[in-house]
């Protein structure tokens, strides 16, 4: 037994269903060998990458009409890693990353399950460079910015890992932290779009979330 219970729950995007294995609920919790607290992940955090979440399942719905031809991508904080499956399914050039020791476990067996080949996978964490990783034309994200310090560690994750003609898709439900990365992405040459979105089939306007896109274009 892996110390910790599991569902399996169905997504739609794009007309195509997506059999999800996740957490049985967010109260789960396994960490035998302190791995997960060598990594900075307390308990009450050790679950928040085995469900989907509204934010994660908006930014697969955006990776579905998301333009990725010729373009290297990669998925901070995938989790289970819906919006990753969604590109891998296009046909996209994806690296899914997270910081979670179960992350790349559940991002292949859930690959699998929708008859996918599995995704290039990289454990990543924000504060420590990961030079091999190497430069991204897209880089694309769901709910990160959820604590504060949060918008400059992907602040500077972008800044190692973006090439100089990038995008910066991250889909947030109203945390206060969105300003603060705006701002310092604007000081990278980023200009943003804003779309308020639904959460979910619940949510009446005006939508509590947004897909903040950012586009650079650097001078000829």
């Amino acid at each position: 037994m892996p110390g910790y219970g599991v569902r399996e729950t169905e997504c739609t995007i794009g007309g195509s269903v997506y059999r999800l294995r996740v957490l049985s609920d967010t109260q789960q919790f396994a960490d035998p060998d302190g791995h997960g607290e060598r990594l900075g992940i307390s308990s009450a955090q050790w679950s928040l990458f085995g469900q989907v979440w509204p934010a994660g399942l908006l930014l697969a719905q955006a990776m579905q009409r998301f333009d990725v031809e010729a373009k290297r991508i990669l998925e901070l904080g995938c989790g289970i890693g819906l919006a990753s499956l969604v590109l891998q399914r296009r046909g996209a050039e994806v690296v899914a990353s997270d910081a979670h020791p179960l992350a790349e476990v559940f991002l292949a067996y859930n690959a699998a399950l929708n008859g996918l080949p599995a995704l290039h996978y990289r454990q990543l964490r924000w504060d420590i460079p990961l030079p091999t990783l190497g430069r991204f034309d897209a880089i694309i994200a769901s709910d990160v910015l959820y604590e504060r310090g949060h918008a400059e560690l992907i602040d500077a994750v972008v800044e190692r890992h973006a090439s100089p003609d990038a995008e910066v898709l991250v889909t947030d439900p109203g945390r206060g932290n969105s300003a603060r990365f705006s701002r310092l992405l604007a000081e990278r040459g980023f200009v943003v779009d804003s779309e308020h979105c639904p959460m979910n089939d619940a949510d009446m306007p005006p939508y509590r979330g947004r897909l903040l896109h950012y586009r650079r274009r650097m001078q000829a």
